[in-house]
């Protein structure tokens, strides 16, 4: 679908340009842009190599088996199904400490790895279990404690202040994340969001056959 959008955007452009005599804007901004993008993936290379390196460096030396146990009051209250020595609590930790670094792209892989770890505990493997959905709102809302990742776009273009944002993105990720865990916790109690609600309610309301 993402695709499809970009393909959209890239076509109107064009047209756009073409009906007000500015295609070749168009094309050196294309170019340009393009120029930008390498740049600023260039940039983000030591900032990404060394939070990565951390975070590899934690998991090998039982850190990341630390923390989950210290956040395990509150894994069982987010995950109640997920038994708090699963990888999958380790997964999701790595995701969320990634997040929390402001390390977005180093987040996606670890992200993945804490979906794939909670399918198997889910019983229906075509609907989305509880765990499943509060760790994709969580994971969503991301609060960031130390923005890296952009930072560093802001200091790749030279930016005066790169660390002005600090302050309103911790805000702004406790606003989601608080949101994001209460209406996950909320809808899940609701039928017409809940499939296994829904599969219940149909089999205690099918009418008893007679006996024989």
């Amino acid at each position: 679908m993402l695709n499809y959008i970009w393909l959209a955007l890239m076509i109107i452009a064009i047209v756009v340009g073409a009906i007000n005599g500015k295609l070749s804007d168009v094309t050196e901004a294309a170019f340009d842009m393009a120029e930008t993008s390498v740049t600023i993936a260039f940039g983000l290379i030591g900032i990404m190599a060394l939070w990565l390196g951390i975070m590899k460096i934690a998991e090998d030396s039982g850190m990341v088996k630390v923390l989950a146990k210290a956040i395990k009051p509150i894994s069982k209250r987010l995950f109640p199904d997920v038994p708090s020595d699963h990888p999958a609590i380790a997964s999701i930790l790595l995701n969320l400490s990634a997040n929390w670094l402001g390390l977005s792209n180093a987040a996606t892989p670890l992200g993945l790895k804490a979906m794939e770890d909670l399918q198997k505990l889910n019983e229906k493997k075509d609907t989305a279990s509880n765990a499943m959905v509060t760790f994709l709102a969580l994971n969503t809302a991301a609060i960031t404690l130390i923005p890296a990742t952009i930072i560093g776009v802001r200091i790749s273009l030279e930016s005066n202040s790169p660390q002005a944002i600090i302050g309103t993105t911790i805000f702004a990720g406790v606003c989601a994340t608080t949101i994001a865990i209460i209406a996950a916790k909320i809808l899940e109690k609701i039928p017409i969001f809940n499939k296994e609600l829904q599969d219940t309610e149909s089999i205690s309301e099918a009418p008893e056959e007679p006996e024989k």
